[in-house]
């Protein structure tokens, strides 16, 4: 029983999340922070002037690690499911693990702490109404990093060719490289925090191409001479949480008063289409019945028929849409026994939305026309 009761709870209170779960339409904005986990990368080599021994062989590599990730990003919905957005980034990883070898058999250790500042562009797809409370999507973007290595090295190799004794080597700089990405994420909408809110959850592989070499200092007994180390590509994993916000979101609408029943026949009746069609439904014409058969039972001076289409087209298509729908629900009218000269019709368009939305919506709701009783 008290499972039952569970589920029933929980389904009323995702009642009004399914029913906003509307496309993102016009400007919005996101954030997200998490964790950032580093795949290995290769050490192309170690080299310092006099030093050719000291060259690390391909097999140098330095060890992945955890570390933080962050995102901001500002975009436009087009309110088909398509987004696209740009993106600042940031990603920081201490990598303590080292290793490699060189041609004189000393093995390397070391570590860096890798910091990468990113800008993207990114183009998004939300998969709308497969599940209610939440929106799958998928994204790709290309952009551009700047990769900040502040590293150390140290060899044990005691034969170097110029003086026995272990190396130290460490430098820090920036480098950049182009950057690329993709993203698999999912939106839970807020409508009553407020509209136009979501939780987002991501998945993110991160990348960077080319090889970035870094300058620094080696040091061995009695001298200090230039170094250079360089690093191949890198593979970051960002699993990420954070809100986006979709501007102008109207507030859905209020629940249905509760029925009252009503002493006379109802005055207005909504009749609702197909979208980009103006032909007539089975529950449409019980619906046009409905209202011709009423309007035999009160006193009336003429029959308003008015139609409407929702923001999914052209101004100018969309008027002429309205008008063949009010053209077809007046045609019913007349079938049902309606006088033709009682009967006046008008197309509004896109114009008086019934469900308040942007430019490009498909909203059932406002592809309709009212029949008016005067």
């Amino acid at each position: 029983m008290q499972l039952r009761s569970a589920l029933l709870a929980a389904t009323v209170l995702a009642m009004p999340i399914a029913a906003s779960a509307q496309p993102v339409t016009g400007l919005y904005v996101g954030m997200g922070a998490g964790v950032n986990i580093t795949q290995k990368e290769d050490i192309r080599s170690l080299t310092s002037p006099g030093i050719p021994a000291g060259t690390i062989t391909t097999n140098g590599s330095l060890n992945g690690s955890v570390g933080f990730a962050g995102v901001l990003s500002v975009g436009w919905g087009f309110g088909n499911g398509l987004r696209a957005e740009i993106e600042g980034n940031y990603r920081d990883n201490h990598n303590n693990g080292m290793s490699g070898q060189t041609l004189a058999g000393g093995n390397l250790t070391g570590s860096s702490n890798e910091q990468k500042y990113g800008g993207m562009v990114n183009v998004l797809f939300d998969f709308n109404g497969l599940v209610p409370w939440v929106v799958p999507y998928l994204g790709v973007g290309v952009g551009y990093a700047g990769i900040n290595e502040k590293w150390k090295a140290y060899n044990t190799a005691t034969t170097l060719g110029v003086a026995p004794g272990g190396i130290n080597a460490s430098g820090q700089s920036t480098k950049g490289a182009f950057a690329y990405q993709g993203i698999v994420g999912a939106a839970f909408p807020l409508p009553s925090i407020a509209p136009g809110l979501a939780f987002t959850a991501e998945y993110r592989y991160f990348g960077t191409t080319g090889t970035r070499s870094y300058g620094g200092t080696l040091t061995r007994p009695g001298v200090s001479q230039p170094a250079s180390v360089n690093f191949g590509a890198t593979h970051d994993n960002s699993i990420l949480v954070g809100l986006r916000y979709n501007f102008g979101v109207a507030p859905p609408p209020p629940p249905p008063a509760a029925a009252v029943p009503a002493q006379a026949p109802a005055r207005s009746y909504l009749v609702f289409f197909d979208w980009d069609k103006a032909t007539l439904t089975d529950r449409a014409r019980q619906i046009i019945r409905e209202a011709a058969d009423n309007s035999t039972k009160v006193q009336y001076t003429r029959i308003e028929v008015n139609g409407y289409t929702d923001t999914s087209g052209t101004k100018q298509y969309n008027q002429g849409l309205s008008v063949r729908r009010a053209q077809a629900v007046q045609a019913e009218l007349v079938k049902d026994g309606v006088p033709p000269n009682a009967i006046t019709i008008q197309g509004f368009g896109d114009t008086k939305l019934l469900v308040p939305t942007g430019p490009g919506v498909r909203e059932p709701q406002n592809r309709r026309v009212e029949i008016i009783i005067r």
